[in-house]
């Protein structure tokens, strides 16, 4: 009986000693207080991020516009033949490079050749025919002098003639046959003098050489020249081959579309941006950019050249009615024109179609909204049969084959000539 209350007062100090210990532990934070410690946190962190993006953008950001609705753009140059013919050589092939002036196609030209041929001999016709008008003029103005010789002599014989017929010397039949003569040789001199007008209409003020007739088959050899040089195409740019459509044997027409050369040296991004972002966009101002092609360890450098006159929509094939009564107004973009650095784009070249992203700096809007400035890329002059030496040679050599081997002085008469020469009278003779 003893031992209970014993053992009563033992458990009650066991269970009474780990109270001092746990008056000792510091208590714990409680969980909602701690979860608004990091509230406030992340809270002031996004405010200092905000804060700071917007110093960013008010001093920086802003001065910069960007889209990734960008592509390669450049001229596609068609060679089309000026002559039908059939093709008798191809040169080139799809994604080769040619040099301005390579030929690249070639037709055949036994058409043409014949075709300078019967030039050359229309050329030398026509030279012939004009040295005959200039024969025709001596022989005309010897034949007047004659016939006026002739009229004098028939005049002087009618006036002696006058003076008998008092005395009765001759008969009244005999006077009426000499006036008859007088008035022969002076229609004989106004036909000469007439035939001598119409001559010298044809060659008056000219020569040979610049006779009109002469001129105008000159200028068939020179056409005939031009569409045998025709026959051989070259390329008229440098670049790059594409869109080939024409075979060996192939008969084309003139002005058919047979292969096309892109110069990827002169090529341009077109950037489309939505029309809020163009409020101080200028010509002239500096670009950025990376292709897709190269990804972001290529950076190109350029500058603004040009903002398009309208949206793609304004120039579609069918434009929107914006006057109907379903109208939604959907944002517009603009096709911004940026001209590269050449350097870099030698360095890494572009095709036609390739996307970009370009990053445009508006800090300097001091530059044109227009440009006035013409697009104007220098290429080396092309040897043409329109201004071919040989040609103009072997004209010259045809007019002086048959021109007889003399320089023919141009004939050239005075107005006071040129109005007699009709004139059916002598003003030396009278009745």
């Amino acid at each position: 009986m003893n031992d209970t209350p014993m053992n009563a007062n033992k458990a009650a100090n066991t269970e009474a000693a780990p109270a001092p210990a746990a008056a000792s532990t510091p208590q714990a934070p409680s969980p909602s207080r701690a979860r608004r410690k990091g509230l406030a946190g992340l809270g002031a962190l996004v405010v200092l991020c905000a804060v700071g993006y917007l110093g960013y953008w008010l001093l920086d950001g802003r001065y910069y516009e960007s889209t990734d609705d960008a592509y390669v753009n450049g001229d596609v140059v068609q060679i089309t033949s000026e002559i039908p013919g059939t093709v008798i050589g191809l040169h080139v092939d799809d994604t080769q490079r040619v040099t301005l002036g390579q030929p690249v196609l070639e037709l055949d030209p036994a058409d043409a050749k014949i075709a300078a041929a019967n030039a050359e001999a229309d050329l030398a016709r026509a030279v012939r025919q004009v040295r005959g008008l200039f024969a025709q003029d001596q022989e005309l103005r010897a034949q007047i002098a004659q016939r006026e010789q002739a009229a004098r002599t028939a005049d002087e014989d009618l006036s002696r003639r006058g003076g008998l017929i008092a005395d009765g010397a001759i008969s009244a039949e005999e006077l009426s046959h000499a006036r008859d003569a007088v008035t022969t040789t002076r229609a004989n001199v106004a036909a000469a003098r007439q035939q001598l007008g119409q001559t010298v209409a044809q060659i008056d003020g000219t020569t040979i050489a610049s006779h009109p007739q002469v001129l105008a088959a000159a200028a068939a050899v020179r056409t005939a020249a031009l569409a045998l040089h025709r026959t051989e195409l070259t390329s008229p740019v440098s670049g790059v081959i594409a869109k080939r459509s024409v075979q060996i044997g192939q008969r084309v027409a003139a002005g058919t579309p047979l292969l096309a050369v892109v110069p990827l040296d002169d090529v341009w991004i077109d950037a489309n941006f939505k029309e809020r972002q163009l409020e101080r966009m200028r010509i002239g101002q500096p670009v950025t950019l990376h292709a897709d092609l190269y990804g972001r360890s290529v950076t190109y450098h350029g500058h603004v050249v040009g903002i398009a006159a309208g949206s793609g929509n304004a120039f579609a094939l069918l434009p929107p009615q914006n006057a109907s009564g379903n109208w939604i107004k959907i944002v517009q973009r603009l096709p911004v024109r940026i001209l590269l650095d050449p350097k870099e784009l030698q360095a890494h070249p572009l095709r036609i179609g390739l996307s970009a992203n370009v990053r445009i700096d508006l800090h300097d809007a001091s530059g044109p909204l227009l440009t006035a400035a013409v697009r104007n890329v220098p290429q080396p002059a092309q040897a043409s049969a329109g201004n071919d030496p040989s040609v103009d040679a072997r004209i010259a050599a045809i007019i002086a084959d048959n021109a007889g081997g003399k320089a023919q002085e141009p004939v050239r008469l005075s107005k006071k000539q040129a109005a007699a020469l009709p004139v059916a009278s002598l003003s030396s003779t009278s009745p």
